[in-house]
């Protein structure tokens, strides 16, 4: 499977996570399901970290009324809520156990390593149905038009 988005998109994601170094930050990743099976990612939706402040600088929560507001938001613009995006600070950019324990099967994540403040590396993740791994999914980066 293969998500896609813009380098302008890449750019914003990273943007928001070096804003939010050293902490962890997040958001909503907006698009639409390809015929082909993949995604097109086409916005995002940064949102506040509402982790305890203590641990804010390795863990990242978000409220369910930021997902239900999200889920309006993705619906008026005739896009799909397709999963979240977040940081990982002076980690790599793959799933942590905690990652596993709260993710959705049947969504999207995209993880950036941010390292002294610069995003360094993306990369995509999907559960497993069965909730006992994620797998990682390819990018495909295309220019912004």
């Amino acid at each position: 499977m293969d998500i896609t988005l813009t380098r302008g998109l890449i750019a914003q994601i990273f943007a928001h996570l070096e804003r939010a170094y050293p902490n962890e930050g997040g958001g909503f990743l907006l698009g639409r399901q390809l015929p082909e099976g993949g995604v097109h990612l086409e916005r995002i939706r940064p949102v506040a970290n509402v982790a305890a402040q203590a641990e804010q600088h390795h863990r990242y929560a978000m409220t369910p009324s930021d997902w239900a507001q999200l889920e309006d938001e993705a619906d008026a613009l005739g896009l799909t809520l397709l999963g979240y995006y977040h940081s990982h600070p002076d980690s790599p950019a793959v799933p942590s156990e905690y990652d596993r324990l709260h993710a959705l099967p049947n969504f999207h994540y995209l993880i950036a390593s941010v390292r002294a403040a610069r995003a360094v590396e993306l990369r995509a993740w999907r559960l497993a149905a069965d909730r006992s791994a994620f797998s990682e999914l390819s990018l495909t980066v295309l220019e912004d038009s």
